[in-house]
């Protein structure tokens, strides 16, 4: 189901009933965090009663008169449900949790009392989640599946949310988060990469065309990348890159590509070493505007630039790195509904935001004068 569909509440209900009625219940989630809500949901939901109930808090428990209990556990910590026994176990946003988990550790709770999973999510790729939704539509006599986007939720305000962000999100994850459809590249951010590399290495300025940069800064652990597209084709055309360089000596670099591009503006990371060394460029003549970065305005970046992609208004240079960090970009759904966008761990991803913010550059040069 998309994202605001009402499923972990119809879950929450499903699981109430059972354990009121006897089951022993296990509801689980991706990770200790995302459980806190679903457990906050169940204590809510149990107030009116509570007084006839057993609530450890500690364990997150709930036990019923019945004998029926629910059992809220986080699926980052696969060893605390091994051994447990369940008659009903219902997995939150099960395309995000790891196979192991689910064929290791959850799945054999049901052995014994011949018990029954929910897997409830939105797509994640076509990952084991999505291999376990094809076998129950096809046919499969012990399973069924369920499929609807967002706006299936009768609720006004989900159905306005759902119409804004069809306008301002890629066509992939609109696909994947709010039409909750299985995405080919669904784990990924940016499609049809292979396709938008065109630019051959070596190519020269024009003086006829405008050009503008995204730059992100770092010293040692990361790269200080700034990447130059040509404004009016909306084409990469260059990519530096530096690392275990000085400052100063950065700054001297950057200085001489933009003399050698005639940049028009560069927009750049302004956090912490940035904001100072962008003043020093500032005072050696470039125009440059500060870019802020939180999890808001990086979305809000790496969203336009992954629109660039769906839309095919972009060509990358011939550049491996930046090709490399593009395919490996990934993006994640916070409690909060906003998605945090990121590098896996271990893989750098200072090209994609000196992309994200060059393509920034793009459409803010027009609104800076001479």
């Amino acid at each position: 189901m998309g994202r605001r569909w009402g499923k972990s509440f119809m879950a929450s209900t499903l699981a109430l009933t059972c354990a009121d009625k006897g089951a022993l219940v296990a509801w689980i989630a991706p990770t200790y965090r995302n459980s806190r809500p679903l457990w906050r949901s169940a204590e809510k939901a149990i107030a009116p009663v509570a007084q006839h109930l057993t609530v450890r808090r500690a364990e997150r428990e709930i036990v019923f008169p019945s004998g029926g209990a629910l059992y809220v556990y986080s699926a980052d910590n696969p060893d605390s449900i091994r051994g447990m026994s369940f008659d009903l176990v219902i997995i939150d946003e099960a395309s995000r949790i790891t196979e192991e988990a689910w064929t290791d550790a959850i799945q054999p709770t049901l052995a014994d009392r011949d018990g029954r999973a929910i897997l409830i999510s939105t797509p994640h790729g076509r990952n084991w989640f999505y291999r376990e939704w094809l076998r129950a539509k096809s046919g499969d006599a012990d399973m069924a599946a369920f499929q609807a986007p967002s706006n299936a939720n009768p609720i006004p305000s989900i159905k306005d949310a759902f119409e804004r962000a069809r306008e301002i999100m890629s066509d992939r994850t609109f696909r994947q988060e709010w039409l909750a459809e299985f995405v080919d590249d669904g784990g990924g951010v940016f499609r049809g990469i292979a396709e938008a590399v065109r630019v051959p290495i070596g190519r020269e300025p024009n003086p006829d065309r405008t050009y503008v940069a995204g730059l992100d800064w770092a010293l040692s652990n990361d790269y200080t990348v700034l990447t130059i597209i040509d404004q009016t084709e909306h084409e990469v055309v260059h990519v530096e890159r530096m690392t275990m360089v000085d400052y100063a000596v950065q700054r001297q670099r950057i200085h001489a590509l933009c003399e050698r591009w005639n940049v028009y503006l560069v927009v750049a990371e302004s956090n912490a070493m940035g904001k100072p060394n962008n003043d020093e460029l500032r005072r050696m003549g470039i125009r440059l505007r500060d870019f802020v970065t939180t999890n808001q305005s990086k979305a809000a970046a790496i969203e336009s630039l992954a629109a660039a992609f769906d839309h095919r208004q972009i060509a990358l240079l011939e550049f491996r790195p930046l090709i490399d960090e593009l395919q490996a970009y990934e993006a994640q759904r916070l409690d909060s509904g906003a998605m945090r966008y990121s590098a896996p761990e271990g893989v750098h991803d200072d090209c994609v935001m000196s992309l994200a913010l060059a393509w920034t550059a793009c459409s803010q040069q027009t609104m800076w004068g001479a």
